[in-house]
């Protein structure tokens, strides 16, 4: 049986968005209040259980995704597409950045019509205000089966916060987050 808020909404609902490499996206989503957890994975692909060496050939058509498990009722659905269109790019096909190869492309893997009705409206809407100078090529596609990444990958930032790639690549992306999204940002642990 689920859990139920008492004003109907889930007590959690889940996500998965692929905007690079995994590690950036994983430590912004640790950020926003109402985040239960964030778990960095490989979704989209057709290899059973890849690990990290197959993902990066860009062979098995697995991208570098998180698993968001939230609570709707402190934070909306909306509220983190929002987040994921402003903290990568979603123009650039099959990269990020320096990180290049289809496993870093942007992607949306939705669990419901609901999911799905907001992926397709919010950019219908990015892309009628012309947010971006080039066209989104977010993949929007139904959730498939999300393999977890190895425990190296997890919480990355977190234990590696000094790290070069880390203070070039995601503080920058974190900085960006509680400038855009004050309010959504959960207190520093």
């Amino acid at each position: 049986m689920t859990e139920v808020h008492s004003d109907n909404v889930p007590a959690q609902e889940t996500a998965i968005f692929a905007g690079g490499c995994f590690w950036c996206t994983e430590a912004v989503f640790q950020a926003v209040r109402g985040v239960i957890s964030v778990e960095p994975g490989y979704t989209g692909g057709t290899v059973p259980n890849p690990t990290y060496n197959q993902v990066c050939t860009g062979e098995t058509g697995h991208v570098e995704a998180v698993r968001i498990v939230f609570d709707p009722a402190q934070v909306k659905y909306r509220q983190l597409l929002e987040v994921f269109f402003v903290i990568h790019d979603p123009t650039q096909r099959n990269r990020q950045g320096n990180d290049i190869g289809p496993q870093y492309r942007s992607a949306i893997f939705w669990f419901d019509e609901r999911q799905e009705f907001h992926c397709s409206r919010i950019i219908e809407e990015l892309r009628r205000i012309q947010a971006f100078l080039a066209p989104i090529v977010t993949e929007v596609k139904p959730a498939q089966v999300f393999y977890p990444a190895e425990n190296y990958h997890r919480n990355y930032f977190l234990r590696n916060p000094a790290m070069s790639y880390c203070q070039r690549i995601v503080a920058p992306k974190l900085v960006k987050l509680r400038q855009t999204f004050a309010a959504l940002c959960a207190p520093p642990a």
